[in-house]
């Protein structure tokens, strides 16, 4: 089901809006991820999602396509991600933190692996940096950058109008329309911040638009249990006190 939320706002492109000032929201995300990881915990099964993070930060294209075989065969033997993925999705890759030109990021080449194992329509590379953000791999905690940085980061750039969706010559012609269904791609979510701020710019293009997002990799807290890598999971992240949260 869609959430939508009539009441959503967005910082201006020109303004700071934060603490003290103008509050921004967003709306609900639906999210979808294949995979998860403990970065701190101990065992086989946590060394084996550290693993898996390893290799796909590294954008190998034989790595990133044995796991969108993967998500695939969630996907079509157990009907997962129904939401997210399939014939008629249209697919966002999210870049990274820096402001790369001329250069496939993770997001985008997971994109095409997806497509290319017959989840998507379509992939649309509009989904740019303006300017880069701190990487919060190598952030403290509290150093990382929040919703209203990635947002402001963020930019679209020109739209493709009209495009072919699929073999079947399956054509959008206006991309506002209420059929389109786009799903943000990200390697790995954890709060859910730039996703959250990705799918803010996203509903600004498109405001008629289905927007989900499906992240390979679900990060998990220090308090929880990693019981198997392999883990399907369905949620939302919402904006609460300021800030992204992820449930689950």
């Amino acid at each position: 089901m869609t959430r939508r939320d009539s009441a959503t706002t967005f910082p201006g492109d020109s303004e700071q809006r934060g603490a003290g000032g103008n509050r921004a929201s967003f709306a609900a995300l639906p999210f979808a991820s294949c995979f998860a990881y403990l970065p701190g915990g101990n065992g086989p099964v946590c060394e084996e999602g550290r693993f898996l993070r390893t290799r796909l930060k590294a954008a190998d294209r034989v790595w990133l396509a044995r796991l969108a075989a993967q998500v695939w065969l969630e996907a079509v033997g157990h009907g997962r991600f129904a939401s997210a993925l399939g014939a008629r999705a249209v697919l966002v890759p999210v870049p990274g933190s820096a402001r790369v030109q001329g250069a496939a990021w993770v997001g985008e080449r997971l994109a095409w692996c997806l497509k290319e194992v017959g989840l998507a329509a379509a992939v649309w590379p509009v989904l740019r940096r303006r300017h880069a953000v701190r990487k919060s791999a190598f952030a403290a905690a509290g150093e990382r950058p929040s919703v209203i940085e990635h947002y402001a980061s963020f930019v679209i750039d020109g739209a493709p109008w009209v495009t072919r969706m699929s073999d079947s010559d399956l054509v959008v012609r206006d991309a506002c329309g209420p059929g389109l269904r786009l799903t943000l791609i990200d390697d790995v979510i954890t709060r859910g911040r730039t996703l959250l701020a990705a799918a803010g710019r996203l509903r600004e293009a498109f405001p008629r638009a289905e927007i989900r997002a499906f992240a390979l990799l679900r990060t998990l807290a220090s308090g929880e249990t990693l019981l198997r890598v392999l883990d399907p999971c369905e949620g939302e992240v919402r904006w609460v006190s300021d800030d992204a949260r992820r449930c689950p």
